[in-house]
């Protein structure tokens, strides 16, 4: 079961080149791994300075775990709805191999491991590889629908 950019962005609050994943590749209920070839384009909105770096990784992981969230809400072929903005609460354990994600030219591999997680929050331990090597790793904890942990918003 492969996705394709069109049904990721269709999944995730990210719009438009903020959007930075290509295809889901294979999923289950507690991984995902994903491909990008965003970190090659001079447009990539998270580039500086004309550069990506590495640490610009953690966003290609974070996305994805967004992903991994809309596929468990509604797996493909179901009505699903885009899900509410959540937040990066941490990460964790973040190991840069390299300075840059756009220094060769093969896609990113991003993969992520949901190591627990309830309604509210969730953990996941990620990483970022090229063909060759493993750019980024860590651990990221994600707060899920975070308009309804502020006051006033989503309580009746």
């Amino acid at each position: 079961m492969r996705l394709n950019r069109d049904q990721i962005a269709a999944r995730i609050p990210h719009a438009g080149a903020m959007c930075l994943l290509d295809a889901v590749s294979d999923w289950g209920p507690d991984h995902l791994l994903c491909t990008a070839r965003s970190h090659l384009d001079a447009a990539n909105p998270l580039r500086s300075g004309g550069r990506l770096g590495v640490l610009c990784g953690i966003e290609y992981a974070a996305q994805a775990m967004a992903m991994h969230g809309g596929l468990r809400m509604a797996p493909p072929g179901e009505a699903g709805q885009r899900p509410k903005a959540g937040f990066l609460a941490s990460v964790r354990g973040v190991c840069a191999h390299v300075a840059r994600l756009d220094d060769g030219p093969s896609e990113l591999l991003i993969e992520v491991h949901r190591l627990s997680g309830d309604d509210s929050r969730v953990m996941y331990e990620f990483a970022v590889r090229d063909a060759d090597r493993v750019l980024i790793e860590g651990r990221a904890t994600v707060v899920l629908d975070a308009g309804a942990l502020l006051p006033g918003e989503g309580s009746p």
